[in-house]
Formats: structure tokens, C-alpha cells, sequence
């Protein structure tokens, strides 16, 4: 994916708009109290946000309003596809990960494309908090922020949810799959 500038043409701005919209109406269980208006002058006001919200959207993360931070008035997005984002999967834990692989390297890691995106990676907690929204990652898996202590071993931490249960594992950071990709969160 190559991302050339980070300002979305009115077109796009007005697309993701409605989309966000129509997806905000339609999942009004994950923010409940909250007006679709007051969450749009926030997104209207920020341009660089609504950029990444973007990018969330065309990796497909279908990113959603999950909730309100409570020492700010800043909206919290999550990526709330059913199944990790297919345009985020196959990808190692971060850039060190990714130098050590010798032979068969994914394109990208998973801190660097949420940098360059944005957003940041979901903690356990948020994931746990999504998971409590619905039904998400059946069939696939997400990567998650990883300590720094399991980190420096070499590992990395992913969660998804089989048998009603979220369940959190680990795997060598410079591992990739197929089936597993990343979740993200972002301020606006």
C-alpha cells in the first residue's frame, strides 16, 4: 500500500462520512448515548483523523465509535470488522521482527503500518472491550500491544475468540499468518 499524501479529496471525505454514518446508526449497541452529529463536528475538525479513519476503512477495519474518553471529549474508534482487517494480515509484530527474518520477509510489520496509518494497536483490555460489542475474529486472530519484558524474549502476544471465549496467545514476534492481522484504535 502506498500512501502519498494524507488529505482525503472531497469525494473521499464524503463517502467515508456516509459510511461511518451508516454504520454508526446501524451499531448503536457500541456507543450508546452518543449523537452521530456531535461524533461528525469532531471528525470535521480534524482532517488528519479523518484521514486515518480512511485507511482504517480501506484496509478493511470498518472502524466504528466505540465509546467517549472520560477525561476528554475525544471519540474512540476501533476497527470492528468481523474478522481481523484483510488489508492488515500476514504481517510480523514490528520492524526488529521483521530485520530478523532471513528468508520469506511479510511486506510490512504490524507497529510500523499502524504508525504509518495512525492509529495504534488495540491493548488486551481493548480487546476485550470490543469483544464485549460483539462477536469479532472467529476465524482469525489479532495481534495485540505486548509487554516489554515478553517483547525482549522475542515475543508477541494475539488474542481472538473461539468457543465464546477470548482467548490471549503467544507467538514468536517474527511469525506471520495468513489469518492473522491487527486491530486499531484512534482518538478523534
Amino acid at each position: 500500500m502506498t500512501i502519498s499524501t494524507k488529505e482525503l479529496s472531497l469525494e473521499q471525505r464524503d463517502q467515508l462520512l456516509k459510511t461511518l454514518k451508516a454504520r454508526f446508526e446501524k451499531n448503536m449497541n457500541r456507543h450508546e448515548g452518543l449523537e452521530w452529529d456531535n461524533v461528525l463536528a469532531k471528525l470535521e475538525a480534524n482532517p488528519d483523523k479523518l484521514w486515518s479513519l480512511n485507511e482504517m476503512e480501506a484496509t478493511g477495519g470498518e472502524p466504528d465509535v466505540v465509546g467517549q474518553g472520560k477525561e476528554t471529549d475525544e471519540y474512540i474508534f476501533f476497527d470492528c470488522s468481523a474478522e481481523s482487517p484483510k488489508g492488515r494480515r500476514s504481517l510480523c509484530f514490528d520492524r526488529k521482527a521483521l530485520d530478523s527474518r532471513k528468508n520469506h520477509k511479510p511486506e510490512n510489520s504490524v507497529m510500523d503500518l499502524a504508525a504509518t496509518i495512525g492509529i495504534d494497536l488495540l491493548t488486551e483490555e481493548q480487546y476485550r472491550g470490543l469483544q464485549e460489542l460483539g462477536n469479532f475474529d472467529l476465524k482469525t486472530s489479532s495481534w495485540v500491544q505486548t509487554p516489554d519484558n515478553i517483547r525482549k524474549l522475542g515475543g508477541a502476544l494475539f488474542c481472538d475468540r473461539r468457543y465464546d471465549t477470548v482467548f490471549v496467545y503467544h507467538n514468536g514476534a517474527d511469525s506471520y499468518y495468513a489469518a492473522r492481522g491487527f486491530r486499531g484504535s484512534l482518538r478523534v
